[in-house]
């Protein structure tokens, strides 16, 4: 029969590293991409805005989607206008 023994300090320090390392590594790993897609998705549909107030909201909504949409246009503008002019 084995005997069992109680842990060392170190073991269990060391358990316990490993197991913040395994916590911080799950973190780290999730896609960074699939972040700045939840925020993007969370920033546009007006997510901090109080639901109660309907005008504020749709408001928010319009002008953030409007603000991406002036955006993509203004960079697509610049690249045929810098780079691609031909």
């Amino acid at each position: 029969m084995t005997q069992k023994t109680k842990p060392t300090d170190g073991e269990i320090e060391s358990k316990r590293i490993l197991e913040r390392v395994a916590q911080e590594s799950e973190t780290v790993g999730t896609s960074s991409v699939k972040r700045v897609a939840e925020r993007v998705k969370g920033h546009l549909s007006a997510q901090d805005t109080d639901e109660n107030e309907w005008a504020e909201l749709w408001g928010k909504r319009i002008g953030r989607t409007l603000g991406a949409i002036f955006v993509v246009v203004l960079i697509v503008h610049l690249l045929r206008t810098y780079l691609f002019h031909g």
